[in-house]
């Protein structure tokens, strides 16, 4: 597909002419909010690709459905890390877009993930918090985030507002080079550690936290944030 560089919308084309975007989604049992995802991605895709995670409500067999084109792979591990590592190995695309299987993460938002890497940025993450806190976050995850920022900030020189949002972009060669060992959600923070300490260009960009349209949460909040600012912490004075 030729696109060209400064076009930018959610209905056109958005890169240059040799490179590819992938839309990596990572899915466990959303059976539910999948095809409000599948549906709004934007056509300038090159490949969407589904990380399922052994579900067991039909969420792979809804995915074929509404996107038959799409690249279907079953997780080898387990873990949302696993999944996103995976992902990013078997995709074709030069850039990958992360994006929540819950429809969390709005897929018109993508071409403001896209721009700033053709411009010269290594890694676009999502911040769904200079809005203020979303409507269907619980207060004790609000504070847990702002104190994750206030230590990643504080030991790494950074003026980051979020670090936990799933909706992210990166060139794959850059994701590539960082080795990233977690499996499981904390590989999120991992790569924002090691890209900062790598000197790569990072840029957040704002976007609004849509309400999960159905499913359940998959992690327990308290016990992942803990999780997520002890990597955060190790990582400082790992090399």
């Amino acid at each position: 597909m030729t696109w060209p560089l400064k076009e930018i919308s959610s209905n056109t084309a958005v890169a240059s002419d040799s490179v590819k975007v992938t839309a990596l989604i990572c899915a466990l049992n959303e059976v539910d909010s999948l095809p409000h995802v599948l549906t709004k991605l934007p056509t300038w895709v090159d490949e969407v690709l589904l990380v399922d995670g052994h579900s067991t409500d039909g969420t792979v067999e809804i995915a074929k459905k509404i996107r038959p084109d799409m690249k279907i792979l079953c997780q080898p591990g387990r873990g949302k890390g696993d999944a996103l590592k995976y992902g990013v190995r078997q995709a074709s695309g030069d850039i990958i877009i992360t994006l929540d299987a819950d429809g969390a993460n709005n897929p018109d938002d993508m071409p403001k993930f896209v721009e700033p890497l053709l411009n010269g940025y290594d890694v676009a993450k999502g911040s769904r918090l200079v809005y203020g806190r979303p409507t269907d976050m619980r207060r004790h995850r609000w504070v847990g985030n702002k104190i994750l920022v206030l230590t990643i900030n504080l030991l790494y020189g950074t003026r980051f507002t979020d670090i936990c949002s799933g909706y992210n972009a990166f060139w794959k060669k850059a994701f590539l080079c960082l080795d990233l060992a977690n499996d499981s959600f904390q590989m999120e923070q991992e790569m924002l550690v090691r890209a900062t300490k790598a000197g790569l260009k990072i840029v957040e960009i704002p976007h609004r936290a849509e309400s999960r349209i159905g499913g359940k949460s998959k992690v327990s909040s308290v016990r992942q944030g803990f999780i997520d600012w002890v990597t955060v912490i190790v990582g400082r004075f790992k090399r």
